[in-house]
């Protein structure tokens, strides 16, 4: 048992030297654990763009808004977040022309249509 707990010790410790079996293994089952573990264990799943350009023209850029972005802001305020956000995201100055929700069947918004001129 003694040996077995002072086992534990230089394995927490990290007290191995670098060429051993025993380095090695840990090495190994820090790598699996890195690899192998699945993403839903930390809830860590890809994003995608929050604001994202769809179309751009000479004069105006069509940019699509995540909903989560304008989500609490009530909608006479909507606007002028939205020009605060496109010209914190691209650090310039940006008009919006227009600001258009996106709704799904059941009137849910899923996100923002802005039209800007850059």
């Amino acid at each position: 048992m003694k040996r077995f707990l002072q086992g534990l010790k230089r394995f927490i410790l990290w007290d191995y030297p670098r060429a051993c079996w025993q380095y090695d293994v840990m090495v190994s089952l820090i790598l699996a654990f890195i690899f192998l573990t699945p993403r839903a264990w930390f809830r860590d799943q890809p994003r995608a763009a929050t604001i994202t350009m769809l179309q751009a023209h000479d004069d105006v850029r069509v940019l699509f808004i995540a909903r989560e972005l304008l989500a609490g802001v009530p909608e006479q305020e909507q606007r002028g977040e939205a020009t605060r956000l496109l010209q914190k995201r691209f650090g310039r100055k940006i008009e919006l022309l227009r600001l258009e929700p996106i709704s799904n069947e059941e009137s849910e918004i899923q996100g923002y249509m802005a039209l800007v001129k850059p």
